[in-house]
Parts: structure tokens; C-alpha cells; sequence
């Protein structure tokens, strides 16, 4: 087992060797990445040096188009994204992973309207065949939060939640994650998305939690 921290890697965009260097450089025992990884090659290729270590969720981005899709929901990596579910890492440590970000198409938690379906089974159930990406939502969806998602997570226990949208505490964040970070027991969420860094720990008290957000093409070492 690498005896290094974690890394926490804000949306690369593309961009991998400052990911690859900082693995190497610190010894890194998990890199996990926050989304909009958006990979001209697959996910493994791009990371062959330090495949074994990564684990991620997905970003709005990763949607755009069918070629970023392919690179990761198809890659040998793909086992690794932790959307909707909790990993034990090596070292003991249980990550969740929320990939994606709200969108008012299917559920936009602050404008307080119910959402506009639960899970991506019922949007696809609606959604024109022609419409459709793999039978299933339009590729867009791929990367849209449904409540379902959020309900499951919230049945589990983690010490630690990803997500790519970012909490409560962040002005463009959300209050339903730190809902979802309480009820799951986590004491830390790190985010991606909005491309700034910013250290929420002071609001322990008020929230229940520490929160990060790592910025744009950004690497944290945890702890």
C-alpha cells in the first residue's frame, strides 16, 4: 500500500501530468478526481502510470459529447467511478461519490418545485427514442442528479462525500448535500465544479462537517 495522503484533484479539464507528477511525487495511496475529467484518450490510457491509485465521479462535461462519454463510462477505469455508491479504500477510509450537478430538467432542488422525475429510469421511460443515448436519458442526463441518487447515498455511512456540485456553504452550492452529508455521517465533503479553492473547516460547528472545494486543475492532499 502507498503510505501517502490523498489526492483530491479539482476538474483537469483534459490535463493529467500535474496529476500524474503529484501521485508520484508524494507517494499518493488515492487520487480521486471531482469531475469534468473530460479525457481526449480513455480514462486508463491517460493514466496508465498511476491507474491502480484512481478513483472518481464524473462532471457536467464528461456529457458534452459522445467522445468524452466513451473515454470514461467506457474505459478500464470505469469500475472506478464512485457515483452512488461508498469504496473502502486500502487504507480504511470510506469515500461516497455524488458525480454530476442539478439541472431545472429534471430536479433543481432551490427553486423549490418537485422534481421533474426521480431517477433516470422514469426520464428515459419519457424520453423520445430517437432522443435517447444507450437506451437510456439524452447524453446531457448522463451527468444530472436525480433524488434517487441522493435517496440511496443517503442510506449509507461514509467518512468521506465527493461531489462535483458544490454544499451549502458555497454561494452557487447546495443545501440539499449537506442534508446528504449529515445523514450520512461524513466529516468531510470536498467539491469540484465551481474552479476556486476554498476551505469551509471553521464552519464545523454550523454545518457538521468540513468542506473543500478544490479549484481548477487543483491537487489537496488529504489530510
Amino acid at each position: 500500500m502507498h503510505p501517502g495522503p490523498l489526492l483530491f484533484c479539482g476538474d483537469p479539464h483534459g490535463q493529467w501530468q500535474h496529476i500524474i507528477d503529484a501521485a508520484l511525487h508524494t507517494n499518493a495511496r488515492a487520487v480521486i478526481l471531482l469531475g469534468d475529467l473530460e479525457p481526449a484518450r480513455p480514462l486508463h490510457i491517460e493514466l496508465e502510470a498511476i491507474w491502480e491509485r484512481v478513483w472518481f465521479i464524473h462532471g457536467n462535461h464528461d456529457t458534452d459529447h459522445a467522445d468524452n462519454f466513451a473515454n470514461v463510462w467506457h474505459s478500464e477505469l470505469a469500475d472506478r467511478n464512485i457515483h452512488g455508491r461508498v469504496v473502502t479504500l486500502p487504507c480504511g477510509t470510506r469515500i461516497a461519490g455524488l458525480g454530476g450537478i442539478f439541472r431545472g430538467a429534471v430536479w433543481y432542488p432551490k427553486d423549490q418545485q418537485a422534481p421533474k422525475f426521480r431517477n433516470r429510469d422514469e426520464h428515459a421511460s419519457q424520453t423520445p427514442r430517437q432522443e435517447r443515448w444507450q437506451n437510456s436519458v439524452p447524453l446531457k442526463h448522463w451527468s444530472s442528479i436525480y433524488p434517487e441518487d441522493i435517496e440511496k447515498l443517503a442510506t449509507l455511512q461514509a467518512n468521506i462525500l465527493i461531489t462535483h456540485e458544490a454544499p451549502g456553504y458555497h454561494e452557487h452550492g447546495f443545501k440539499a448535500l449537506d442534508e446528504l452529508a449529515r445523514r450520512m455521517g461524513v466529516r468531510t465533503t470536498v467539491h469540484g465544479h465551481q474552479h476556486d479553492c476554498i476551505d469551509s473547516s471553521a464552519c464545523w460547528v454550523v454545518q457538521g462537517f468540513e468542506s473543500y472545494g478544490v479549484g481548477l486543475r487543483g491537487v489537496m492532499a488529504w489530510p
